[in-house]
């Protein structure tokens, strides 16, 4: 009964640490607070002129994975936003997006009227030349061709710059978050799993001594079988008997797995990015 406790101990000691390295890969650190990588954001303005949209996903990376997706309009900030994003993010393969509608109907293609005027005139002369009347429905042909209407692209300005930095900001907000209240779970989990353990390593002490006197029994039983009691040296029995037992013994990797569970609590509550430290010390 006593090997069959012991190993159930064992078992669930190694359980319990592949539960908390499992996790302490996916843990991210800051502000002394244990942060997810998995996170989820979405921010909308609304303008007269535009309807902006800014969406964020993050997911498991051991790096900061940022795949970003920018419309033409800020093609000039994609560093920046980049900058933003990573900074704030740190780690995790992130897919960013932002989009915009144009409201505003002075935005639409127009007339160009030299290029219109141009067409006409040259039609005209042409008629001239051939003898013929210009037709009635010239005007449709000419709003056929090319450069006969135009569109003015809009330019993205200061202060609209500042409104869309602002609404990435939020949405960046709003991951934060997603991963605060998953890292609470995580951090629950995490120093439940050490304590499991902490509370197993306490529970295999008794059977160290058990298991050592079983050990003795069973090689004295068997040698008594083999070669008959009379025949046994027990000094050297003895002397053979503690070499043996020096290598079943496993203080030292007691005393190792309780500075790693200190360690690693210690590490939770430590400031910056540390899922990569408690992944280590979970190894």
């Amino acid at each position: 009964m006593g090997s069959t406790n012991y190993e159930t101990l064992y078992c669930g000691t190694q359980s319990s640490l592949i539960r908390a390295k499992s996790l302490s890969l996916i843990a991210h650190n800051t502000s002394s607070m244990i942060k997810s990588m998995t996170g989820y954001g979405k921010a909308i303005l609304e303008t007269p002129q535009k309807k902006i949209t800014v969406e964020v996903k993050s997911l498991n990376s051991k790096q900061a994975d940022l795949n970003a997706k920018v419309p033409w309009l800020y093609k000039e900030k994609e560093i920046e936003i980049r900058n933003i994003v990573t900074r704030r993010l740190e780690r995790g393969k992130i897919d960013f997006y932002i989009s915009f509608d144009i409201m505003d109907e002075e935005l639409m293609p127009v007339i160009n009227k030299s290029s219109v005027k141009n067409y006409y005139r040259q039609l005209s002369e042409v008629a001239e030349e051939l003898g013929i009347k210009p037709e009635n429905d010239a005007l449709a042909i000419i709003m056929r061709l090319p450069e006969a209407l135009k569109s003015e692209k809009p330019e993205l300005t200061e202060e609209e710059w500042k409104n869309v930095a602002k609404l990435i900001g939020d949405a960046l907000e709003k991951v934060d978050s997603y991963r605060i209240e998953e890292g609470k779970a995580l951090e629950a989990d995490l120093s439940g799993s050490v304590s499991r353990i902490l509370g197993f390593l306490e529970d295999i002490s008794p059977f160290e001594t058990e298991r050592i006197t079983k050990v003795r029994e069973k090689l004295t039983t068997t040698l008594k079988e083999t070669i008959g009691s009379d025949n046994v040296d027990m000094n050297r029995f003895e002397q053979e008997l503690i070499f043996y037992l020096e290598k079943l013994d496993i203080n030292e990797e007691k005393v190792r797995l309780r500075k790693h569970c200190d360690y690693f609590s210690e590490t939770m509550f430590v400031s910056g990015s540390n899922g990569k430290m408690l992944s280590f010390i979970a190894q």
